[in-house]
């Protein structure tokens, strides 16, 4: 089989890495593609694009290959895959970061930081850039410098007719204003432009983790905590247990905890005073935090969520950490089946809520926290085990209707969220004006192996 102008590597079903070539994060999507076009270069996206469009072929797009929903692989179609488009160029002058779209956030932070520079990006390192990015963008520095989306200055686009644009504020804005935050509905992104900060190279960060039995104080000593946090201050609640990692005693593994993990985007001894409160409250299993390598820190949950364990999500923002609302927490986030099952809180607050709604397309600008349950478990636990877990989950999410406010993150949502759980990611206004600009760029809809937005 040969492609046109495609100068990348094609993988088919006979093909001894097949196997390897379609597998994703989630070792629960089990996806079998007629054709793996492997690209070099921008030109060979949109060359697949094109033969894609011309033989009538389902499209769908890799990046890190981290959708907890499996999006970057479909079933007798084709996968454009950018995993060996991993470049990341820094010009520390101008503080700007050109990358491609297959980069792991890994590859980022160890380009930028060799230069004290970082931009807000996911909290996992081996999460793909391009998918975290145009679903907004959430991560440790985003209290002080925005989103990933707000840090976006420019990116290449191959479109849904296999051509090449570049959108920014200037060039194609409602192109641009699109693609931050509305997931990869307009294009294949091949380059990022991002705008980088000072940061590192050692921050203070880490992990305090209290008994599972502490959980309610713990959270409503949070509320106020993270409420009168500086911006500089970053935080991410994880309720389930101790992971069994090397830098915590082994007599502490699985057991049940809360941890409220930190990140101070500035020196050390400020970011000592912004925490005293929570490192003194009660009595920890432990206390990770610590002047740490920012890279280090990046890439200390890695083995917590290894590739090819099984992983099924449900997710939303919150009205807010009202007492009944932290008994809900309290009385599900322990309820799942297995130890590797967890859920995480993530504070937003700071930039993010300064940028302008109608700036982007990313919709939770006013939400204080958002919560994703993730439920996992191995690949040769039974399907009950299966069933349980995703059971554990679903139940959560119900507890927590009357505290979930009318949102929710697009880049969380599994794949049965349903087209309406897609519009309750954006509301119905932004929701519209998305579907304008897909009508424009994308009218055949093309590209909807994604949380899909309809043209309109």
């Amino acid at each position: 089989m040969e492609i046109d102008g495609f100068r990348g590597r094609l993988i088919t079903v006979d093909h001894a890495d097949y196997d390897t070539a379609r597998r994703v994060w989630n070792g629960a999507v089990d996806r079998h593609p007629r054709l793996i076009a492997r690209c070099r270069r921008t030109a060979d996206a949109a060359a697949a694009v094109r033969f894609a469009r011309d033989h009538d072929l389902e499209i769908a797009v890799r990046g890190g290959g981290h959708n907890v929903a499996g999006t970057a692989v479909c079933d007798d179609g084709i996968v454009i895959d950018l995993s060996a488009m991993r470049s990341v160029r820094v010009d520390p002058a101008d503080r700007t970061a050109l990358v491609q779209g297959g980069a792991l956030w890994g590859d980022v932070d160890h380009e930028t930081q060799a230069h004290g520079l970082a931009t807000t990006g996911g909290i996992v390192s081996h999460t793909g850039v391009a998918g975290l990015t145009l679903g907004g963008g959430i991560g440790f520095l985003m209290r002080s410098y925005g989103l990933a989306v707000d840090n976006l200055l420019s990116a290449e686009v191959v479109t849904a007719e296999g051509g090449i644009v570049r959108a920014s504020a200037d060039e194609h804005p409602d192109l641009f204003w699109a693609l931050r935050g509305g997931g990869g509905n307009f294009g294949i992104v091949t380059r990022f432009r991002f705008a980088l900060h000072p940061v590192g190279p050692t921050v203070l960060a880490g992990p305090v983790f209290w008994p599972a039995d502490d959980t309610t104080d713990v959270l409503r000593f949070y509320r106020d905590f993270a409420a009168e946090a500086p911006d500089e201050l970053g935080t991410v609640v994880r309720l389930g247990t101790v992971p069994p990692l090397p830098v915590i005693p082994e007599a502490l593994h699985w057991r049940p905890a809360i941890a409220v993990a930190c990140c101070y985007a500035g020196a050390v001894e400020d970011g000592e005073r912004a925490v005293r409160a929570l490192r003194r409250f009660r009595t920890p299993l432990v206390d990770l935090l610590a002047a740490t390598p920012y890279i280090a820190f990046q890439s200390g949950l890695d083995d917590t969520v290894l590739h090819g364990w099984h992983y099924y999500w449900k997710a939303t923002d919150l009205t807010g950490l009202s007492d009944d609302a932290i008994t809900v927490i309290a009385d599900h986030a322990y309820g799942a089946g297995s130890p590797r099952s967890y859920s995480a809180m993530f504070h937003q607050g700071g930039a993010v809520a300064r940028v302008p709604h109608e700036a982007t397309a990313y919709a939770g600008r006013d939400v204080a926290h958002n919560i994703v349950i993730d439920a996992v478990w191995l690949p040769d636990e039974s399907g009950e085990q299966a069933a349980a877990e995703s059971a554990w989950a679903r139940r959560f999410l119900h507890a927590l209707r009357p505290h979930r406010a009318a949102g929710v993150y697009v880049n969380f949502l599994d794949a049965d969220d349903d087209t309406g759980r897609v519009r309750e990611a954006y509301g119905e206004h932004t929701y519209r004006r998305l579907a304008e600009v897909k009508a424009k760029y994308d009218p055949d809809n093309a590209f909807h192996h994604n949380k899909n937005v309809r043209p309109g």
